[in-house]
């Protein structure tokens, strides 16, 4: 049988990472790096081109065994934050007094990108009733002497009715324009946002165009037939056609990536993903197998743009020490990557024979309190996090931090002997320095987000995670894992991530049509953008305090052929996994449930209080593949198993004996129903009507005598 492959490009500023992924096992065949060509004619296209064909030759693999392929990119990113963007018109429309209203709102100010560096529109308005071909023309001879290259429609409510956008978008490329509108980037209200949004958009447009137009051309040059997917900034991928489209959704992917790793290769459920680079720490919740998404800022202004909520600290591997005084004041923000300078503990101990310690400024503006570690010979290194991980021996022998922990004790005995300290003593305090600042923000990140510490742990990604991450979760008392494969942990999520999209409404009340139609159009926006019909899942979820519905769908290139090559373990085994994330005996676990691919296991916990007068039972429930991994875990829940054909009738009960009453209201528990290897979120709905619709669409397809089970959230 021909080898199919999934290639993941992640396109660094200095390096482009290349991971070959089987697409049986899921397992990282082959992994590579080289650097990304800036300064060529082709751009960053030419090394992404280069290291495929490079990962493919040594393989053996034909370009027509690669089934997906796709990159990540800061092109956008990098675009906005050098002001390296296209000047851009506003032509917008409105009538009467509502007219009034949106001639203010589409003129958008200035928005600063940078120190002195702005995003700057001309704007046009015209009334409904002026709107002709004639007049479009006139408006964008004006923006063609102004220097004007992408037109923005955009008008009142078109996210009801998009045909004046549409018109506008279509003269202004007939006229030779590029063009987007209000409707393309967003399908909510509010005229000012969805405007800004739309003027971001089409700020990157030519030169994204122009990337991805290079990185497709070479692709097929290479033989390969699989479509060119982009990583987008909610964690999923889209086509070139659609970045063509809307190429802010791949602004501030960069994060996205390594979450995405997180969910399709580590298969985390709940916990604290961290990606730890040399220079910067990146930290993401992830609650029920979903990444925490926010709305985006540029510039201090909103826009419609989700971009996962991603914490970054100036703390990570290589960030270097600050001495004063006969003390240690700080590590970092500067690193060593900054400075100029190698890691100590990466080099031959014997050089540090003699070695003194000296202050540096990283570069001109810093403080003059970093410090270095200068060698008989002249030779400047740096001491950081790693080397002070190493010195602990708290890396891994396998981790890519792993250095030399005689070379580290050595470089470090300069600044040990400096603040009166033993060599380990001064490598814990450097520790204790930088993993609490990483612990603070975890704290906050538990505390915003509601997560429940029992169920939490950390997962470290990135090449500096062994340096952090396992003494982070240490001092929190939290479990901590490294990712396997943690240095190409992004390139990885690239590999492995699915095609996404949402669509989002502002309904009042929506029925339960309304909320079918939303899943119905979530649904086609991902096939359009190459997803496979079969594979298609949706959430769903209702804001009643915003008046929002959004859909969220995502799905896969390609029907997998077996999608259990995981090697499987026994129920026992399972039994033994959900004892340890409960932290109980494994006699005291129960096997509760299952469906065709997943066990339910629970446990019993007795609370008592006032003295032990009043019990509350609790019941834990972890859900557990057959290949072990836990894929949703509940600190209190009621676990209910019935079939297909019944399963409105007991969502119903379930719904009506769990729902409570308080001052907001009615409030639905939250139900999630297993079946085979699916686990289907009806949380988040405001009434049993709409999650009996949506329950009843999910499970239409499945045999009546089909297993499912369904998980209540108690609170």
């Amino acid at each position: 049988m021909r080898k199919q492959v999934r290639v993941g490009i992640d396109v660094g500023g200095t390096f482009t990472d290349v991971v070959v992924v089987d697409n049986s096992s899921r397992e990282v065949i082959s992994q590579l790096k080289v650097p990304t060509t800036h300064d060529v004619k082709e751009g960053v296209a030419l090394g992404i081109i280069n290291a495929i064909n490079q990962a493919l030759s040594e393989l053996g693999i034909l370009p027509e065994e690669v089934i997906f392929i796709a990159h990540s990119t800061t092109q956008a990113t990098n675009a906005l934050l050098e002001g390296d963007v296209a000047r851009v018109g506003v032509l917008g429309t409105g009538n009467g007094l509502e007219g009034l209203k949106a001639r203010i709102d589409t003129f958008i100010p200035a928005i600063e990108l940078a120190p002195n560096r702005f995003l700057n529109t001309e704007h046009a308005f015209l009334l409904q009733k002026e709107i002709s071909e004639k007049q479009i023309e006139k408006e964008l001879d004006r923006f063609r002497e102004a220097g004007v290259e992408v037109v923005v429609a955009s008008e009142a409510f078109s996210v009801d009715d998009p045909e004046n956008e549409e018109l506008i978008c279509r003269e202004s490329r007939n006229s030779g324009f590029l063009a987007t509108s209000g409707h393309e980037v967003s399908t909510l209200y509010g005229l000012r946002t969805r405007t800004r949004t739309a003027v971001i958009n089409a700020a990157i447009l030519p030169k994204m165009i122009h990337t991805a137009a290079m990185t497709d051309q070479c692709v097929k040059q290479a033989g390969i037939t699989a479509p060119l997917m982009i990583m987008r900034s909610d964690g999923g991928v889209m086509s070139v056609e659609e970045v063509n489209r809307r190429p802010i959704m791949t602004m501030l992917s960069g994060p996205a990536a390594g979450i995405a790793g997180a969910l399709m290769h580590e298969k985390v459920s709940d916990g604290i993903f961290i990606e730890v680079g040399g220079t910067s720490a990146d930290i993401s919740v992830i609650k029920d197998g979903k990444p925490q998404t926010k709305s985006a800022r540029v510039g201090g202004h909103r826009t419609y743009l989700h971009t996962l909520d991603v914490r970054t600290l100036a703390i990570a591997g290589g960030s270097m020490i600050r001495e004063a005084q006969g003390k240690i004041v700080d590590v970092g923000s500067r690193s060593a990557h900054i400075a100029g300078l190698k890691y100590a503990c990466f080099q031959s101990p014997e050089i540090f024979e003699g070695a003194t310690l000296v202050h540096l400024r990283p570069t001109e503006k810093d403080a003059d309190d970093y410090i270095a570690i200068e060698t008989s010979g002249g030779k400047r290194f740096s001491l950081t996090p790693t080397c002070a991980a190493n010195l602990l021996e708290i890396i891994p022998s396998t981790a890519f931090a792993k250095g030399s922990r005689e070379a580290a004790a050595r470089a470090f005995k300069p600044l040990a002997d400096k603040i009166g300290k033993t060599i380990e003593e001064t490598a814990l305090e450097v520790l204790e320095i930088s993993c609490r600042k990483v612990a603070d923000q975890i704290e906050e990140l538990i505390k915003e987000y509601h997560l429940d510490r029992n169920m939490a742990e950390l997962i470290g990604g990135g090449g500096g995670a062994a340096s952090l991450v396992l003494f982070t979760g240490k001092i929190m008392n939290l479990p901590a894992r490294l990712a396997k494969k943690a240095e190409v942990i992004s390139t990885i999520g690239v590999a492995l991530a699915m095609v996404r999209d949402t669509v989002e409404r502002n309904i009042v009340d929506p029925g339960p049509e309304d909320i079918l139609a939303i899943r119905k159009e979530a649904a086609e926006a991902v096939i359009k953008i190459g997803a496979v019909p079969e594979s298609i899942e949706v959430q769903v979820e209702v804001d009643t305090r915003r008046n929002l519905v959004r859909a969220t769908a995502f799905g896969t290139t390609e029907l997998q052929k077996d999608q259990n090559t995981a090697k499987k373990i026994t129920k026992d085994q399972c039994k033994a996994e959900a004892s340890k994330s409960m932290q109980v005996d494994a006699e005291e676990v129960i096997f509760s449930a299952e469906t065709s691919h997943l066990w339910v296991f629970s446990h019993e916990k007795i609370r008592k209080s006032f003295f032990g007068l009043f019990k509350t039972t609790q019941h834990i429930i972890r859900v557990i593949d057959q290949s072990g991994v836990i894929r949703f875990q509940r600190s209190n829940a009621k676990v209910y198993s019935t079939d297909v054909s019944r399963s409105l009738e007991v969502l119903e009960e379930v719904i009506t004996g769990l729902t409570s009453f308080g001052d907001a209201g009615r409030s639905l528990p939250d139900v999630h129903i297993l079946i085979g290897a699916r686990i289907i979120n009806l949380s988040g709905l405001a009434d049993m009507e709409q999650a009996l619709a949506l329950a009843s669409a999910e499970l239409e397809n499945f045999p009546g005598e089909e297993k499912i089970v369904l998980v209540a959230s108690l609170m």
